[in-house]
């Protein structure tokens, strides 16, 4: 067994062996970390380097818990729904209206063709323009959230058109009832957050 865990800390980084020994010690068996001490010292890797290392993994730990802990809930999520589903609405009215001063077709099948390109058009208006403009849409707006890429960096706009075309995927608006993330989220490698917090 001792000389099983001799081979797999031989093909560990440098980093992983500096964190089975510090950061994650309680996690390995005794065994193992022995190992691992072993194999550091094999590659004379000196206590400078390991506690520089050690309080770059406990940064980024802290970073990354304090980051899950600032994405929104599945309650949030369901206001963002209901406000932006009237947002959306307000939209559609609204280029209606400016339409019609133009262009008012008579026949049913054109009515109705007109009806759903109008209904798109809104949708994609006021999804990319606000998400990438704002990072947020009149939702997020009332309860302070954002959108922002899995790496906390702001999104692009070929993100947002992505992320806005997965909000066509069946149910993507209840996803979010069963996962942190909804489908639109997941897809697009993105994520709505509370916006005071800054992960970039």
């Amino acid at each position: 067994m001792i000389q099983d865990f001799r081979e797999v800390m031989s093909n560990r980084t440098d980093e992983e062996l500096i964190k089975i020994v510090t950061v994650d010690r309680n996690d390995y068996q005794t065994e193992a970390v022995d190992a691992a001490e072993k194999e550091l010292k094999k590659r004379n890797i000196d206590e400078t380097k390991i506690e520089s290392v050690k309080q770059d993994i406990e940064e980024k730990e802290t970073k990354d818990k304090e980051f899950e802990s600032s994405i929104v809930s599945s309650g949030t999520r369901l206001i963002h729904t209901v406000v932006d589903f009237f947002g959306f609405l307000i939209i559609a009215f609204i280029l209606s209206s400016i339409l019609q001063l133009f262009y008012n077709p008579s026949d049913e099948r054109t009515i109705r063709l007109v009806g759903y390109g109008l209904l798109f058009v809104s949708f994609l208006i006021y999804f990319v323009f606000m998400e990438y403009k704002f990072q947020k849409t009149l939702g997020k707006f009332i309860t302070k959230t954002k959108v922002i890429m899995n790496d906390g960096s702001k999104p692009k706009l070929n993100e947002i058109f992505i992320r806005t075309a997965c909000r066509l995927i069946p149910f993507d608006n209840i996803s979010y009832l069963f996962t942190k993330n909804g489908f639109h989220d997941r897809f697009s490698n993105t994520t709505v957050i509370k916006e005071q917090k800054n992960y970039c």
